[in-house]
């Protein structure tokens, strides 16, 4: 991740560990991942065995790792810190 932005030169790291929260943000999106992924397949393969449900879930938490780890920074950024996009910094190149 760019450690300021390439537009307007924000600085993303507003301080020391300030990600941390973040990682609470990516538990409760993979959370809700897996709790999705488990009612899926409950009703889609009418209450299989449990290692069914390990094969499918734990891969897919992994695939979606990338996705969630940038979606968790920005949720971050955004609602806790109350940072913005304003247009009028936005630089041309």
């Amino acid at each position: 991740m760019y450690e300021h932005c390439p537009n307007c030169g924000l600085r993303y790291e507003i301080e020391p560990g300030y990600f941390w929260g973040a990682m609470f943000v990516s538990y409760a999106l993979s959370g809700g991942v897996a709790l999705v992924a488990g009612f899926l397949i409950f009703y889609a393969l009418n209450d299989p065995d449990g290692w069914t449900y390990v094969l499918i879930i734990c891969p897919l938490l992994v695939l979606i790792t990338p996705v969630n780890f940038r979606l968790s920074r920005v949720l971050w950024l955004h609602y806790v810190s109350g940072i913005s996009y304003d247009p009028e910094k936005r630089t041309e190149f």
